[in-house]
């Protein structure tokens, strides 16, 4: 998979991709089951997914904050909402554009905007418990995140989706900051994870001030730490898509 980068001249996006967005469009329940992305028509390699069979593992914060570290660096993109419980976000101050995909013709329209528009990205908030819809982000999308926190849950259902999306890659997410609880984390991924580590994003640490992002109306200043992480997300996602093309994930051999 081949990636083209562009960058954008000013802070916050202003772009005609904003014209797709013309208000809330009511979620739909069965949107998994109405949505038909296979590979025959190919996936779209600006597109993004974070996905991922269980709630609660910061999809939705990974998404924003992967959206603003790639206005940080200068690269334009949009986040799309498919969960039906959330309500769409305010585009004003934002270094990127949040559009509402939770109806079948929405995100048919967002997806065919992208083709058109290569410099930007596009980065699908998946939603948590719904592996059909899942399936077919992920086979539309160029480069699947799985977040999982610092959990025997969560890496117990994230291995489960490791085997089920081959290319996809694991992302520590909300990982603990405090160096013993880090230890902790890190040897869990050492004794649960390790044949699993080639394919694992470096950790996104919990940062309280994430939050604001998923405000209706974000802050006009963001702090620094805020800033520093989503920039390194957005880094190391970019890395990763751009050395997709050398070859699908997969697990080391025995």
């Amino acid at each position: 998979m081949h990636c083209t980068f562009g960058r954008s001249g000013s802070n916050v996006c202003k772009h005609p991709i904003a014209t797709i967005y013309s208000g809330d469009i009511a979620g739909l329940s069965g949107l998994g089951a109405i949505l038909d992305f296979s590979h025959e028509e190919g996936n779209l390699e600006s597109l993004i997914c974070v996905i991922g069979n269980k709630g609660g593992t910061g999809k939705t914060s990974i998404t924003h904050m992967l959206c603003h570290g790639f206005g940080l660096i200068g690269r334009r993109s949009i986040a799309v909402l498919t969960d039906a419980a959330r309500q769409p976000l305010a585009r004003d101050g934002r270094r990127y554009v949040p559009l509402d995909g939770r109806s079948p013709d929405s995100l048919e329209r967002i997806k065919d905007k992208l083709k058109a528009m290569p410099t930007w990205f596009g980065v699908i908030d998946g939603g948590g418990n719904r592996p059909d819809m899942d399936r077919n982000f992920y086979e539309m999308s160029g480069l699947a995140l799985l977040p999982f926190r610092d959990s025997h849950e969560d890496i117990r259902t994230v291995i489960d989706d490791l085997e089920t999306f081959p290319e996809a890659f694991g992302i520590p997410s909300q990982w603990p900051t405090n160096p013993w609880q880090q230890m902790a984390a890190e040897r869990t991924l050492d004794e649960l994870m390790a044949n699993y580590r080639p394919r694992l994003l470096d950790p996104v640490y919990s940062v309280s001030a994430s939050k604001l992002l998923l405000e209706t109306h974000i802050p006009a200043n963001l702090p620094t730490m805020l800033n520093n992480i989503c920039r390194g997300l957005a880094w190391q996602v970019l890395k990763r898509l751009e050395t997709a093309k050398t070859g699908a994930a997969s697990l080391p051999s025995d």
